[in-house]
């Protein structure tokens, strides 16, 4: 998938590549937890707040966890690359979405809980 030659790959510390698979897994776990959370508030808790509020926070869940799930696999295979090729890791916004995005939840959270 990188742009330089085969030649220039270079087996990394298995510690590092298996860092790199955990922090892959992590990413799908939490999509996992998103998709979990989303599916709960949409279908089991008809009575929380006004319901175009809770289908705002299932629905926004719901697509964060297709988010992180689509674009795991990508930022693991640029790690990979990296890795290999002795350059330096790539920075990604997902870490900077994702807290934002919890920080929202919460906010919404609280707002149906107190307009319940």
């Amino acid at each position: 998938m990188g742009t330089s030659d085969a030649s220039d790959d270079q087996e990394p510390d298995y510690r590092f590549t298996l860092a790199n698979e955990r922090t892959f897994l992590a990413w799908n776990r939490t999509a996992l937890a998103m998709l979990a959370a989303g599916a709960v508030v949409t279908q089991l808790l008809p009575g929380l707040g006004p319901e175009s509020l809770r289908y705002l926070l299932g629905v926004g869940l719901l697509l964060v966890a297709l988010t992180l799930a689509s674009t795991s696999y990508r930022r693991w295979v640029h790690v990979d690359e990296a890795i290999r090729h002795g350059r330096p890791l790539p920075r990604h916004r997902m870490p900077l979405v994702l807290a934002v995005v919890v920080g929202a939840a919460t906010l919404l959270t609280l707002v149906l809980i107190v307009l319940d």
